[in-house]
């Protein structure tokens, strides 16, 4: 059976999500910032009227948050009824890609790194590691 999934970037490591699970994909908005927020939200961005929590990532992954001249894009999902933005480098395209050939997170990843990830696909060269929705917003 073939799933498709949108795949973005953070720090050179290529992730995926279903496509089912993504509600857009959006370039730099600007964000609010939320004080005493804990570590990962990165602030209240307006999306159409609606205010939508950015999630950063990238100190859950174990690696440095991105320069301040450097914008990020978003993936924005739905978790438990909830829209949130996921803050990425990039965001790439769509593959579809075969269950069959779904395996576990290699144990070579930093356990940061695992425990976002729900396990991986093999592609030409690279790895699609496939994003845990539900760990990276907290839930």
């Amino acid at each position: 059976m073939a799933t498709q999934y949108i795949t973005f970037t953070i720090a050179g490591g290529l992730y995926g999500l279903e496509v089912m699970q993504v509600e857009e994909t959006l370039g730099h908005l600007p964000r609010t910032p939320v004080p005493l927020a804990p570590q990962g939200v990165a602030g209240l961005v307006n999306l159409r009227g609606q205010v939508v929590t950015a999630i950063d990532v990238r100190p859950r992954l174990g690696v440095a948050p991105l320069a301040p001249h450097q914008e990020s894009m978003m993936v924005v999902v739905n978790h438990a009824g909830e829209s949130m933005s996921l803050l990425v480098d990039e965001v790439g395209e769509v593959l579809t890609v075969d269950e069959a050939d779904f395996e576990p997170a290699p144990p070579t990843l930093s356990d940061d790194v695992r425990a976002l990830v729900g396990g991986a696909y093999k592609l030409d060269g690279r790895l699609l590691l496939a994003f845990d929705v539900a760990v990276a917003v907290g839930a």
